[in-house]
C-alpha cells in the first residue's frame, strides 16, 4: 500500500466463480485493497434467479463464521434481502446493518446485483477468515480461492 492509501476499479479484482449456481461469486476486496481492519468484500450475481448470497446467520462456529455484524451496499443493479423471515428490497440508495445470529439471504433483481459486504465482530480486533486469503480453499465451496 504506497503511502498509506490504496485504490482500485472493482473489475481489476479477480472474480473467485465457481458453476455451482447455489454457490455466489466474488471478488476478494479486502486482500487487494490491503484492508486488515475490517472485513469488505463485493458479491456478484449476474441475474435474476443466481444466488447472490446464501442464506446464512453468522453464528460463531456455524459453518466458519465469525459471528460478524455485516453492512450490506448495493452498488449496481439491485435484489431482495430475506432477514429473519421478512423481504426487503435493496438498491443503491438502500442499506441493510445485519447482527450475527440473524438469518438473512440474498436474492438479485431482474439486472443483477453488486454488493459490497463490510463486516466485523464488535468489541473485538479483525482477524481475517481463511476464506479471503487468496490462495486458501474456500470453505464453502470445497474449492481454492485465485492466487493472483
Amino acid at each position: 500500500m504506497p503511502d498509506g492509501y490504496e485504490t482500485l476499479h472493482i473489475d481489476d479484482v479477480p472474480l473467485v466463480a465457481f458453476d455451482e449456481p447455489e454457490v455466489p461469486d466474488w471478488r476478494p476486496l479486502r486482500h487487494h485493497l490491503g484492508v486488515g481492519a475490517f472485513g469488505v468484500n463485493a458479491w456478484v450475481a449476474k441475474a435474476a434467479g443466481e444466488q447472490a448470497i446464501e442464506p446464512h446467520d453468522e453464528l460463531p462456529d456455524t459453518d466458519g463464521a465469525a459471528g460478524h455484524e455485516e453492512l450490506y451496499v448495493v452498488l449496481r443493479g439491485s435484489a431482495d434481502i430475506e432477514i429473519a423471515g421478512e423481504t426487503h428490497a435493496l438498491d443503491s440508495e438502500t442499506l441493510a446493518a445485519i447482527k450475527s445470529g440473524t438469518k438473512r439471504k440474498v436474492r438479485p433483481g431482474p439486472d443483477g446485483v453488486r454488493l459490497l459486504i463490510v463486516g466485523g465482530v464488535p468489541g473485538k480486533a479483525y482477524e481475517a477468515s481463511e476464506m479471503t486469503e487468496l490462495g486458501a480453499p474456500d470453505p464453502a465451496a470445497g474449492q481454492p480461492a485465485p492466487v493472483s
